[in-house]
């Protein structure tokens, strides 16, 4: 009986906060990160909120041009994060030049927020990579990457966000903060 009580509390707990949650960001700005609650749109809202082009990439398995994208050659201290649910990928502690004109990364930044899985697209066999909450088509990781790894996560440019260092904080990252610290 009191297990019984217990999971209909806890069923019912998220539908109370999510209003309270949901009225705390300006209506303009997407919503600060919230860690675990990540969430993916209905497709009408994602179409609304999504360029063509960051649509196709995360929701149609689209890719974008290599060497035409934002963060290719993106430098800047900072965090990646999923286009569509806001939920932290890669680290620009772990990009590097990989020469292919996408983003590449050794490794995630939070691993449970990244699932891959076999694609059989284009006459090949390759790993495909996906956010976990959203589901979306971040890119492919292959392994021809550089130590500590050797792994080569390319990823969409389209697929991502970039929360430069600075902002961290004030976009609700503010844990990551420590990873840019001078040792």
């Amino acid at each position: 009986m009191l297990e019984k009580l217990l999971i209909g509390m806890l069923l019912f707990l998220p539908v109370l906060s999510a209003p309270a949650i949901a009225g705390t960001a300006p209506q303009t700005e997407k919503p600060a990160y919230r860690e675990k609650n990540y969430m993916k749109p209905s497709d009408e809202e994602l179409k609304k909120q999504l360029t063509p082009l960051q649509y196709k990439v995360t929701q149609h398995e689209g890719t974008e041009p290599a060497f035409r994208n934002e963060y290719w050659d993106n430098h800047a201290e900072g965090i990646y994060v999923d286009i569509v649910s806001g939920e932290p990928l890669f680290s620009s502690r772990d990009k590097y030049e990989s020469g292919t004109g996408w983003p590449s990364f050794t490794r995630p930044l939070e691993p449970d927020n990244v699932t891959t899985r076999e694609d059989r697209s284009f006459f090949s066999v390759r790993t495909e990579v996906r956010s976990r909450h959203a589901g979306s088509h971040l890119g492919h990781v292959f392994n021809d990457g550089p130590p500590p790894t050797g792994l080569r996560y390319c990823m969409n440019s389209a697929a991502m966000r970039f929360i430069p260092k600075a902002d961290l904080e004030k976009k609700g990252y503010g844990k990551y903060l420590g990873l840019f610290e001078k040792k």
